[in-house]
């Protein structure tokens, strides 16, 4: 019987064809069935596709893909042996010419539809050397899976876990250290941990990888003590002749955090090197670092390009996190100060600047929404701010802020297209207009695009 649905011409269970014309952010196709959105994963932009309708909402549905009546020309078979199940990737079943294409309509339709701007400001994405076998860390949940202690990625929108012992985005270090964990837990009988139950030991295996592919393995469990913990650090060393560091973290608390405050060096090194842009970093478990280090010093040339310093500027890099922008840019400026809200973060880009020999650089632990004015009632006057939020874009103090210092330039990265034009499109009453936008494909596989964008004072264009 159809639902009661006032604008609504399907029901649960309805099969209808349809062409599909764009991609969500879970890499769901989308299309339009007598003007009603529905979203069809596995569907591609410009094919027809028969759905079955599963699910109804006021103002949108979801269908289950039956057939593809006509295929689209990027659409190829993924490799991945576990990719139908796995939340890990969401569009290796899109060539990676046709992923570059989505992630540039991605990019365009948020500047165009949310910030008001021309879509020829969008340059086309910047795309990876190495589509596959980039990222350098790994945390991977453990579970039992048919009375077997297994490790592996969960499915999307659930923590089913999807056993995989080889991840096709990940550095070759990391899949061996899977591989290994999770042979040693069934050898030993070390069970993993419920999260139903709360009962069980390993919750987590975490792999980084650093410089000349040297590698940090952290286990996470969910009890005070390590069981066979000499036997851990024996075999691991025997396992894996790449690994300099090994730590116990204990997590405790339910909940989706993966490490907790607990944390013990085993075996090894306290931190592995790191290396991006010539510069040097020392990185702990708990450290932020670039997962994918090669495509991070394309985003940060981009921003520098885009800030343009001969030498003799003031920068300010609000969110400075842990201080990899600010570096950078310190290298070509004549003073940067960074700002960040976690006090661990700014630690931690404090003894990066040290280690690399950067005095000009000052870090606050701070909200910049509210520390920039205080500044510039100093008398500090930036040359060219640069921002790089969360997800959830700048707070709406901090873009009062950035525009009421009046710098001539503000470098915008971003790694969620939505926000960062919602936010473009705020600036532009205070001052300034995006001129520019370029995409970096940081994260091939997976739906995700990064932003570097240019605006500048509104007069200048004049």
């Amino acid at each position: 019987m159809r639902q009661e649905h006032t604008a609504c011409p399907v029901s649960t269970g309805e099969r209808c064809e349809l062409p599909i014309d764009d991609l969500g952010i879970h890499g769901e196709g989308i299309g339009k069935y007598e003007g009603f959105t529905l979203f069809v994963p596995g569907a591609l932009p410009g094919e027809t596709v028969r759905a079955a309708v599963t699910t109804v909402k006021k103002s949108y549905a979801i269908g289950r893909l039956e057939a593809i009546l006509t295929p689209s020309e990027y659409r190829t078979s993924p490799t991945c042996p576990v990719y139908a199940d796995c939340g890990g990737c969401q569009i290796s079943h899109l060539t990676y010419e046709g992923q570059l294409r989505a992630k540039w309509q991605r990019a365009a339709g948020a500047v165009s539809k949310i910030g008001g701007y021309p879509t020829d400001i969008v340059r086309p994405v910047l795309a990876a050397p190495h589509p596959f076998g980039y990222r350098n860390k790994m945390a991977v949940p453990a579970g039992l899976v048919h009375g077997r202690a297994r490790l592996g990625y969960y499915r999307q929108g659930s923590h089913a876990i999807i056993p995989t012992l080889s991840c096709a985005i990940q550095q070759e270090a990391n899949n061996r250290l899977l591989l290994f964990a999770e042979t040693f837990m069934n050898q030993h009988g070390i069970r993993p941990y419920d999260e139903k139950t709360r009962k069980g030991c390993v919750r987590h295996i975490m792999g980084r990888v650093g410089d000349d592919g040297k590698l940090m393995a952290v286990i996470v469990t969910a009890t005070a003590e390590l069981p066979c913990e000499r036997e851990w650090i024996q075999e691991m060393r025997e396992a894996l002749p790449e690994m300099i560091s090994l730590y116990h973290n204990v997590q405790s608390r339910p909940g989706n955090v993966i490490l907790g405050p607990k944390i013990r060096c085993l075996w090894g090194d306290k931190t592995l090197p790191c290396s991006l842009c010539g510069l040097r970093f020392e990185v702990s478990p708990y450290s932020f670092f670039q997962v994918n280090p090669e495509q991070a010093e394309v985003l940060y040339r981009t921003a520098l390009d885009f800030a343009e310093l001969t030498g003799e500027e003031t920068v300010i890099d609000a969110y400075c996190g842990t201080g990899t922008i600010s570096l950078c840019l310190a290298r070509k400026a004549r003073r940067v100060i960074g700002i960040e809200i976690v006090p661990d973060a700014i630690r931690d880009a404090k003894k990066n600047a040290k280690a690399n020999g950067i005095g000009h650089a000052e870090f606050y632990a701070a909200d910049a929404g509210k520390l920039m004015p205080k500044l510039y009632e100093e008398g500090l006057t930036p040359d060219v701010i640069v921002c790089d939020p969360v997800r959830a874009g700048c707070s709406e103090d901090v873009l009062r802020a950035a525009a009421g210092m009046k710098p001539r330039r503000i470098v915008y990265v971003s790694c969620n297209p939505a926000t960062f034009a919602r936010d473009a499109a705020r600036l532009r009453p205070l001052g300034y207009t995006l001129v520019k936008v370029q995409p970096v494909d940081m994260f091939p596989q997976t739906t995700h695009v990064e932003l570097v964008s240019l605006l500048v004072q509104n007069e200048d264009l004049l």
